[in-house]
């Protein structure tokens, strides 16, 4: 059995969850306080007055991938809380053409089959006020299954700790991720490899890996809540995205790298919101060896209504070129309004 650790490994888990953060560029460490705190930092949990439910679908690469998340989060008592979440990133009806010519060397439709692809997560989230004020914590259990097709398939396990403190209008978060690292262990058919490894001579014909582990990520977050005269409100938000391995992240070195993000949201009446960030700083190689800089902007809004929010975001998958952008709609009810 082999094993490697990767730069990117499970990326997947990376893109995030819930539009209002989208829109923000994923600045949410800091100030999560929702159902979402399941994905964004657990410790926010514990500021849930009762219980939630948060949905999000997104369309990706033209359609071609659909990302889907459910979580529900509930208070156990004044001081602690639990939730717990589910993500499928995926891609159906894919055309499997590797028996399309039979042994006489003729092209037969017939045999071309469909298979998918797709990414599970399964997350159980505990979070607890500490003693100390204005400080709580939060740990996720999650549970990684990888499916291709017949060809493989692969079960992962692994933990994130997160802490949050509170003072006032200013808000703090450190969010560690796959803090013991997770290990996904991949069941290769044979029989199904050999397909893949004969239908281009000369190529795939080495066995991938069986063991692949994900490394340990660190986001550090801050974030302002401010009251504009008596309607509106402007909160802002600043994320230091840590890798420990060296990346095209604007900041990095051959130990670790820093991809900074920036989002801010402004609120009317506490009903009508608009979003907006920037992150994904990268370091890019042109043609000609010379570098350039490429971030990714985004832009969002939202409406809430007693126990009701529905949150729009327009997001790029690349930077601000002519990269495909996605449309992310997630939808989130608040029990307490209901009682």
């Amino acid at each position: 059995m082999s094993q490697t650790a990767r730069k990117y490994s499970n990326e997947f888990m990376n893109i995030g969850v819930d539009a209002r953060a989208f829109g923000m560029s994923n600045t949410m460490t800091a100030f999560t306080n929702d159902v979402n705190s399941v994905y964004w930092n657990p410790a926010g949990l514990t500021q849930l007055e009762d219980n939630q439910l948060g949905l999000m679908h997104a369309n990706y690469f033209a359609n071609i991938a659909t990302y889907n998340y459910a979580g529900y989060a509930a208070p156990i008592d004044d001081v602690s809380a639990f939730g717990f979440s589910v993500i499928r990133f995926g891609v159906d009806d894919i055309l499997d053409t590797t028996q399309l010519i039979d042994d006489q060397g003729n092209i037969d439709y017939n045999r071309i089959d469909l298979f998918s692809t797709a990414d599970y997560a399964f997350t159980v989230s505990y979070a607890r006020k500490l003693k100390l004020q204005g400080f709580s914590y939060g740990i996720n259990a999650k549970v990684i299954r990888r499916v291709i097709g017949d060809f493989a398939n692969a079960w992962g396990f692994g933990f994130d700790a997160g802490i949050q403190f509170q003072n006032k209008d200013w808000r703090f978060g450190v969010m560690a991720r796959d803090i013991t690292t997770t290990y996904n262990t991949w069941q290769i058919d044979e029989e199904e490899f050999d397909k893949i490894s004969s239908a281009v001579p000369g190529q795939n014909q080495t066995m991938p890996e069986t063991t692949e582990i994900t490394l340990p990520k660190l986001e550090l977050g801050i974030a302002r809540s401010f009251e504009i005269r008596r309607d509106f409100s402007l909160t802002t938000a600043l994320n230091l995205n840590t890798r420990f391995v060296e990346t095209n992240d604007i900041i990095s070195t051959s130990n670790f790298s820093i991809d900074p993000a920036f989002g801010f949201e402004v609120g009317y009446i506490n009903m009508v919101y608009l979003r907006g960030g920037v992150g994904n700083f990268q370091n890019e190689v042109q043609i000609d060896n010379s570098e350039s800089v490429s971030f990714q902007p985004n832009f969002g809004v939202g409406f809430k209504y007693r126990g009701i929010q529905i949150d729009y975001a327009l997001t790029d998958l690349g930077d601000q070129s002519g990269a495909l952008y996605s449309n992310v709609f997630s939808l989130k009810i608040d029990w307490r309004f209901f009682r």
